[in-house]
């Protein structure tokens, strides 16, 4: 019986099936929508370095076919073959895409689901439907990656943008492809053993094109031209149409483009007169340079004899204009080649040639991975509370951002916890966060960093605490002041299976522990809990007798066996 997962389940491949040779099936299908279903092999680095490992249909396999593309069959829209114990090292992660190609949104479709195949039976699958997402054309469905062992994720993921807009998130680089016809598709063979059980092929679904007898389609954009190549009549060029760009046939761009600007042809060139830009000085007249036209002016206009109406004429040489006349709106005033701006206004941007908001901001677009936990930068952190169902503690009030539904819930620590925490100095305010959803945190734009437990245990400062799975237990340890009579000091620890987000006011450095490894009470963040912590302390009488001090009198002195580590902060609390 196949296992059923939901978005973020991960389970090791190996407790689904014995088997290395797999078949991953997808289905994926609405109304006049049309798909385009990939596998990126993927580095360590979650970057597509070695493009003959992005699986699509214009290149079916990678070079030692450890991954193939094997067409539509047994009721699946596309499928594939993956032989993991071929993958090569290099290879991390393979990522299961699909793109729209053409109009629509992936919400338009249907029921559809990633299986794995191994043997002949069905051992895992992933079901999903157009509700789980809205105006997104791409989806990740699901990644096999290589974490000790292989192991599977339902990632079901939107993401903006065509299968062009994942390939430059992944890295790859979007090149022009010639016109050649492709290899012709390979002729049926057998079922192998590794795919689904041979039967009668799956029916269409309610929610696809009806099966009627197939119409000739018109030959996509960047399929190879239809019969013989007939030379193209000479015709003006046409402007291209709105359509949203394919993958196959977009230019490489390698940065912004210029802003197109016609020839201008140097002055006093016989036959070449041309209409004077809005602003400029007509032919014949004596301006203070040569002609130059005013950046955004409109040419075909003759220079204006009277200032618009309602606007003052400028004054002689104000503004590095031509005495007499005004510069266009919104524009800065005539100035000779190479002479500095000298206005009060900044020249208006070139329209048309800069990228624009949509590329600006792309990198800043949210991570698009299926980790329950994903950092988006060095100082935000976004929790998906749907991948385990699994709630969250954070600190209150450092939810900067959420989507879905969540409840935010006061986490009390009930009357023993408070009067412990206030007497240590180790109480923490927190918040619990349940759902569906996706949360985002910060404080104060401090560094997160997000550590992943497994049965294992830390010790953190209370104040350097962020958010932490609901599962890990937590209590107050004490650190026993050696010299110092009554001393003490007091330290969260943290135990169990999940992750903890600890924040730090900048960029912190790890180091390992030695038997003379000290470190500022006030600075340090961190350290294995296997660590063996005292207080070393500077105070004595005959420094005591003298005016004036160091400020270094309280230090922890670490020691441990070799693997243990502090975390400090280049910031005292």
């Amino acid at each position: 019986m196949a296992r059923e997962f939901q978005r973020g389940h991960k389970a090791k491949i190996g407790d689904l099936t014995a088997g290395t040779d797999l078949y991953v099936g997808v289905q994926i299908a609405g109304p006049g929508l049309t798909f385009d279903i990939s596998c990126f092999g993927l580095d360590a680095d979650e970057r597509l370095s070695d493009d003959r490992y992005f699986i699509f249909f214009n290149q079916p396999t990678s070079p030692e076919e450890s991954i193939q593309l094997l067409g539509a069959q047994a009721g699946d829209s596309e499928s594939f073959r993956v032989t993991l114990d071929k993958i090569p090292p290099h290879i991390q992660k393979l990522s299961f895409t699909a793109a729209l190609d053409g109009a629509g949104q992936v919400s338009q479709i249907g029921p559809g689901y990633l299986r794995i195949v191994a043997g002949g039976e069905e051992v895992a699958r992933y079901s999903f439907t157009g509700s789980e997402f809205s105006t997104e054309r791409a989806v990740m469905l699901g990644d096999f990656y290589l974490k000790d062992v292989w192991r599977f994720a339902a990632v079901g993921q939107g993401f903006d943008g065509g299968l062009e807009a994942l390939l430059k998130n992944f890295g790859g680089e979007v090149a022009e492809e010639a016109e050649a016809q492709p290899e012709p598709p390979a002729t049926a063979q057998g079922v192998p053993g590794f795919a689904p059980p041979s039967g009668p092929a799956a029916p269409a679904p309610s929610f696809g094109v009806p099966a009627a007898a197939p119409a000739p389609q018109p030959a996509p954009e960047f399929g190879p031209p239809q019969g013989a190549p007939q030379e193209a009549p000479p015709a003006a060029p046409q402007p291209p149409q709105p359509t949203a760009p394919q993958v196959h046939s977009a230019p490489t761009l390698a940065a912004p483009l210029a802003p197109p600007a016609g020839p201008v042809p140097p002055p006093g060139v016989p036959g070449q007169q041309p209409p004077a830009p809005y602003g400029q000085p007509a032919p014949g007249q004596d301006p203070y340079g040569p002609p130059q036209p005013a950046p955004g002016g409109y040419p075909g206009q003759q220079a204006p004899q009277a200032p618009p109406y309602g606007q003052p004429a400028p004054p002689p040489g104000g503004y590095g204009a031509p005495q007499g006349q005004p510069a266009p709106y919104g524009q800065p005033g005539q100035q000779p080649p190479g002479a500095p701006y000298g206005g009060g206004q900044a020249p208006a941007v070139p329209q048309g040639g800069g990228p624009g908001l949509g590329v600006v901001l792309d990198k800043y677009k949210e991570g698009p991975t299926g980790q329950r936990w994903t950092p988006q930068n060095s100082r935000l952190i976004r929790v998906d509370l749907g991948i385990d169902g699994q709630p969250v503690l954070a600190r209150q009030g450092s939810m900067v951002l959420y989507q879905g539904k969540v409840d935010f819930g006061y986490k009390g620590a009930g009357f023993r916890g408070r009067i412990v925490g206030n007497a240590t100095g180790q109480e923490m305010q927190l918040m619990r966060c349940t759902g569906q959803g996706q949360v985002f945190f910060a404080e104060n734009s401090a560094h997160v960093h997000p550590i992943e437990l497994q049965g294992d245990a830390i010790c953190v400062s209370a104040e350097a605490v962020l958010a932490f799975d609901e599962s890990l237990q937590h209590e107050v340890r004490r650190i026993e002041g050696h010299g110092i009579p009554g001393g003490a000091l007091f330290t969260m620890q943290f135990q169990g299976t999940g992750t903890l987000v600890v924040k730090t006011q900048g960029t912190p450095v790890v180091l390992p522990v030695t038997p003379t490894t000290f470190a500022d009470a006030n600075a340090i963040v961190a350290w294995s809990a296997a660590s063996q912590v005292i207080i070393s302390s500077q105070v004595s009488l005959r420094r005591h007798a003298y005016p004036g001090h160091s400020g270094e009198t309280v230090n922890l002195q670490f020691r441990g066996a070799p693997g243990n580590f502090i975390v400090v902060q280049p910031y005292e609390v």
